[in-house]
Order: C-alpha cells, then sequence, then structure tokens
C-alpha cells in the first residue's frame, strides 16, 4: 500500500473518521481519540496516539490484525493455494475472515467439540467449498477428553499456572470426550476432487499445534504454506515454546514469512503468542514472479 488513500481507507475500516489538513497531513479520530498522522516519506506514515495506554494498545491491535490478514491474503495468491487445513475451527471465524479475503477455495474445518462443531457446520451450510470434520488434529488416533473452556480456549493440555493466573477463562472449564485424528489418515478425504492440490495448513489448537503437525506424516511434503501459533509464555501445561517449534517447521522444509502478535501480558508488556506464517521456498513463484512490496 503506497497511496495515500489506501492508508486511509486502511483507517476507515477500522472505524476512524480520517480529515485531510492539507498535503501529507491529516487527523484521524473515533469518539475519545484524537491520532494525528502525518506523512513521513512517501511510503511511510508515523501515528501520534493523544490518549492512554490501554487505547494506544487496542489501536496497534487493531493495526496489526490488519496487517496480519493483508499479508495472509497475499500469501495465499501467491502459493496459489486452492485448499485451507483450518485446524482449530472454533465457530469459523478465521474460514470468514478467508472468505471476507477473496479466497473462493476449499477450506477443510477440524473442530472436535460437539457443540461448537454443530455452529460451525450451521456456518458453513451455505458454503459448497467449507468442509468440516468433528475431530481434533494429533500424532495418534485415539479417544480422549479435551479441557472446554468459554469462547477459544479450548485445549487437550491443562492451563499452565500463568496461564491461569494471566486469564480467568483458562481457570474454568469442564472435560469433554472427543475423537483425534491423525492428518496423514484424513488428508486424502480432505483434498478429494481437487485437481493439482495446493494445501495450506493453519494451526490454532492451544498448545496443540506440534501433535497436530506431527500427524501429518509423510503428507506434510505435500503442503506448501502453513501457520501456526507460537509461544513465548505457554498458558498450557507441557506446551513447546517458540524456539522448540520454529526449529520442528524448519527441519520439516518451512520457512518464515511473517510473525504477527496474537496476545500480550500487559503487566509486563511480552507477547505471549505470535502467528507465525511459513512456505516452503521452493512453491513461492508458481503463480508468477512474487511481488517485491504488498
Amino acid at each position: 500500500m503506497s497511496s495515500r488513500l489506501s492508508r486511509a481507507a486502511v483507517l476507515r475500516r477500522l472505524g476512524f473518521d480520517v480529515t485531510r489538513l492539507g498535503p501529507g497531513s491529516a487527523v484521524v479520530a473515533r469518539p475519545g481519540v484524537r491520532v494525528n498522522v502525518d506523512r513521513v516519506d512517501p511510503d511511510s506514515w508515523v501515528v501520534h496516539h493523544q490518549h492512554g495506554r490501554r487505547q494506544v494498545g487496542r489501536e496497534q491491535k487493531a493495526l496489526a490484525d490488519y496487517i496480519a490478514r493483508q499479508h495472509m491474503s497475499w500469501l495465499l495468491r501467491q502459493l496459489d493455494i486452492n485448499c485451507v487445513l483450518d485446524v482449530g475451527a472454533n465457530v469459523g471465524q478465521y474460514a470468514q475472515r478467508l472468505r471476507r479475503g477473496g479466497y473462493t477455495g476449499r477450506i477443510v474445518s477440524f473442530e472436535p467439540v460437539p457443540a461448537i462443531a454443530e455452529q460451525l457446520r450451521e456456518t458453513a451450510r451455505d458454503d459448497p467449498e467449507w468442509v468440516v470434520f468433528e475431530c481434533a488434529l494429533g500424532d495418534a488416533d485415539e479417544e480422549t477428553e479435551i479441557n472446554v473452556r468459554p469462547g477459544a480456549m479450548s485445549s487437550l493440555l491443562p492451563s499452565s499456572d500463568f496461564g491461569k493466573s494471566w486469564h480467568g477463562r483458562l481457570r474454568e472449564g469442564e472435560a469433554q470426550k472427543i475423537s483425534v485424528r491423525r492428518l496423514d489418515g484424513l488428508f486424502d478425504e480432505a483434498i478429494e476432487g481437487i485437481r493439482d492440490p495446493r494445501v495450506y495448513l493453519k494451526l490454532d489448537t492451544q498448545g496443540y499445534d506440534m501433535q497436530a503437525f506431527a500427524g501429518a506424516g509423510d503428507r506434510l511434503s505435500e503442503i506448501v504454506g502453513m501457520q501456526s501459533e507460537v509461544a513465548c509464555v505457554p498458558i498450557y501445561d507441557d506446551m513447546p515454546r517458540l524456539p522448540d517449534q520454529i526449529a520442528a517447521y524448519e527441519s520439516a522444509g518451512f520457512e518464515i514469512t511473517g510473525m504477527f502478535p496474537v496476545t500480550r501480558h500487559r503487566a509486563t508488556m511480552r507477547v505471549i503468542e505470535f502467528d507465525v506464517t511459513m512456505v516452503r521456498t521452493e512453491a513461492v513463484g508458481r503463480a508468477g514472479a512474487p511481488d517485491s512490496d504488498h
């Protein structure tokens, strides 16, 4: 995005009113918020927030989320993706963002909690290219229990002490029986009918990404791009930390294209988790030369 118009459009989508003051300068406002935007060169803007720290944090997250969504849309186009494996789908928030971003290929969502999977199926009902599997993904086919918590925090792992202190929802929950499957056993069904599949793996399993990744087995070679939540401060027991996750993904042939903060610990300013996007470099460029600036 290199024009003033595109940046103003971004801010308007985030709910701001944008008023031009003159060449290269504008005031951006929302109720109770005043932000000055100054153009410092043709491709860079500086945003000065004139309000409290908490409000600054919210606006930074909104802008970061927008950048992450734009990167994701660009990545799917560059890789010519036609099948997204949405692991840890919850009620379909990620898949809906993909559709709003212009992705029209197949989405295969995996959600193990029966009541949530039912909501997911209802959301996907009128989308013929959106398939729902009622199971979790892991490194073994088994029946087990998941800790069902409010919102999107259900996990096969118990909450860590830090997690319980950080978020009240991680102190709640009840155990429910679910099915866990290996991805390599479901892969053919997921891509059935797609000519020349170009598969992207999205992992958001509340601490279980590494097990789900391992369950892809030899089919990992058919996945050209992926993303995973990686932990700087584990909120679940036995959840791997960022260096271990990144090392495992890199050893399987993936390399980082972007990292985007998901959550922070406000008291210490630490990032708790990042979304990391990765590609097989040999898969890049199939749909044409990569954009130099997105």
